[in-house]
């Protein structure tokens, strides 16, 4: 049997621009992208904190280090720039798998400069 279960997040980014012209996704600073494991033109779920909305749509590379957080297309309208946004990624797994996963969890500042890098067991430890 294969699960899904959450692969990676960014945290608590911030919306840094929308662009209703564009075709559609949402653009993220490359970066993150790389930090979370999210690959170009996957598929994630985007929760606005802020708004409360949810969707799903696809990533595509901001500038290494820009901080670019930003929604394209028909999602331009899920969000204004200064919105605090949760993107998160899925994979499925079988058995086997999950006796050694762990979610990957982005952490960036207000600025969307990263943190760190932790694992969800990491974090849950903590509590």
């Amino acid at each position: 049997m294969q699960r899904t279960l959450l692969l990676a997040k960014i945290h608590n980014c911030t919306l840094t621009a929308t662009n209703i012209n564009y075709v559609g996704s949402i653009s993220v600073d490359q970066v993150l992208l790389d930090k979370a494991g999210i690959l170009w033109y996957e598929q994630v779920h985007v929760v606005n904190v802020s708004n409360g909305e949810r969707f799903i749509t696809y990533t595509i590379p901001a500038p290494p280090n820009s901080g670019a957080i930003e929604l394209n297309g028909a999602a331009a309208r899920l969000g204004i720039s200064g919105d605090r946004l949760i993107i998160m990624s899925y994979a499925q797994f079988n058995s086997e798998e999950l006796k050694i996963y762990s979610p990957t969890v982005v952490i960036v500042d207000s600025k969307n400069q990263l943190l760190e890098v932790r694992r969800y067991d990491d974090l849950l430890s903590q509590t």
